[in-house]
């Protein structure tokens, strides 16, 4: 049973695994503290909030969750639609933040983690000390908390991955960024002015999964109007275009995901988009006319666009996390134990097997990494995967270790065999087809 006035269990963010973290505790009889840096819960969903989700309302809500909200006359949304990101929070997120109460802190940003009085080099009396969190408000105030477990699901959003392709940013990238002609995420062509910045205008769209089918076949969507006329993208993908980059069309038992493939095709096929495969970006210059061409590290170059969209994935921030002792691939930065299990040269997300408290365990005993960040860099998530995983740390930190260990899921094909069904260039993940919005998503 848990203790009477027991320090609290810190949940790192109030996004769709931190809040279901939260509510398996509170149904374990726990406490949970969770701590979200944004003014409202989802901040990062509400970021892509225009973007489909292909996951149905089936697979986008947890089970301990749906209890709590039940007594506030909370009604689940029909099982079979398939929300977009404003809806989910709208719809499920907030009213379950709203129901946990002063249990969810906004306008807290988490800046490091630590055993009380000992940092990651000393090992005397460690695993008694509790955690201290330390926190930042909003209006620049610190504090410190005592807890006696963390479940970072802080997610990935905050970090996208550089338009070079060696992982760090090509030269100019970041002028560009700062001056608002390269962006980072699916652009809201639903907003009168975003539209305008992209209609008639030739777009470089860089990446292979799903976020990046959602840009092209929205671009083609716009292309297709009288507002739009002129409207071009420039698909530019690190790997050569084969039989599976798009997905398992038909074959993807989410069918909205397969879907979503078929619409990238189309817009090859229609004209609106053409690929320039197997570019690997090294830098990203402007032309005598200020348009801005990008350089391959074979010394390709693409014709002159106007702006370019880079969707290449996301990672972990571990920045607050250097005075705790984690166990971490060299990889993917996800825990040693699950790696393997999420490897996206092998697997899809589909193919990733049940895990839960054993394999996100680290060195530093009631510390984990849940939900997207705990994949890292693979690009492989469900949130009905990190659901799982939350309710297995749940129960193991109320004691129950046989319901801890005992981990069941059944996960959608890709109809796609294995990630991307291809062998990897040495040093390459590829952009496996389902990650929007963390693979749940677009």
């Amino acid at each position: 049973m848990p203790e009477r006035n027991a320090p609290p269990i810190a949940v790192i963010g109030a996004g769709p695994v931190g809040l279901a973290a939260a509510a398996q505790l509170v149904g374990r009889g726990l406490t949970p503290l969770v701590l979200e840096a944004g003014p409202t819960a989802a901040t990062a969903v509400r970021a892509w909030g225009h973007v489909r989700l292909f996951s149905t309302w089936a697979e986008l809500v947890d089970r301990a969750a749906e209890k709590l909200l039940a007594p506030t006359g909370w009604t689940p949304p029909p099982s079979d639609e398939h929300p977009t990101g404003a809806r989910w929070v709208a719809d499920y997120l907030q009213p379950l933040a709203d129901a946990l109460g002063d249990r969810v802190r906004y306008g807290t940003t988490v800046t490091g983690l630590a055993r009380a009085g000992r940092d990651r080099v000393v090992d005397a009396g460690r695993a008694r000390q509790p955690f201290t969190v330390h926190l930042t408000s909003a209006d620049g105030g610190e504090e410190r908390v005592r807890v006696r477990a963390i479940i970072d699901a802080s997610g990935t959003w905050s970090i996208p991955a550089p338009l070079g392709a060696d992982g760090l940013p090509a030269a100019g990238e970041r002028a560009l960024a700062e001056r608002g002609r390269l962006d980072y995420r699916v652009p809201d062509l639903g907003d009168p002015a975003v539209r305008a910045a992209f209609a008639g205008k030739r777009t470089a769209v860089v990446g292979a999964g799903a976020s990046a089918f959602t840009a092209l076949a929205a671009l083609a969507d716009l292309a297709g109007t009288e507002e739009g006329a002129g409207t071009e993208a420039l698909w530019v993908t690190r790997r050569e275009i084969s039989a599976t980059t798009f997905g398992g069309g038909t074959a993807d038992q989410l069918p909205a995901r397969g879907a979503l493939g078929l619409a990238a095709r189309a817009a090859v096929d229609r004209g609106h988009a053409r690929a320039v495969a197997g570019f690997r970006t090294a830098a990203v210059q402007r032309d005598a006319d200020g348009r801005l061409v990008l350089v391959a590290e074979d010394g390709r170059r693409t014709e002159p666009v106007d702006r370019v969209v880079v969707l290449t994935g996301l990672r972990p921030d571990l920045s607050f996390l250097g005075e705790v002792r984690l166990g971490l691939d060299e990889r993917l930065s996800a825990p040693s134990a699950l790696a393997p299990l999420i490897d996206p040269n092998v697997h899809s997300c589909g193919t990733v097997r049940p895990h839960g408290v054993e394999e996100l365990a680290h060195p530093e005993p009631d510390l984990f990494l849940a939900g997207a960040k705990s994949y890292g860099r693979a690009p492989t998530f469900l949130a009905m995967t990190g659901y799982e995983q939350v309710r297995s740390l749940a129960a193991a930190l109320a004691g129950d270790l046989t319901a801890a260990r005992s981990v069941a899921l059944a996960l959608p094909a890709t109809g796609v065999c294995g990630g991307t069904g291809l062998p990897a260039p040495a040093g390459d993940i590829p952009d496996v087809p389902g990650r929007g919005g963390g693979c749940c998503g677009a």
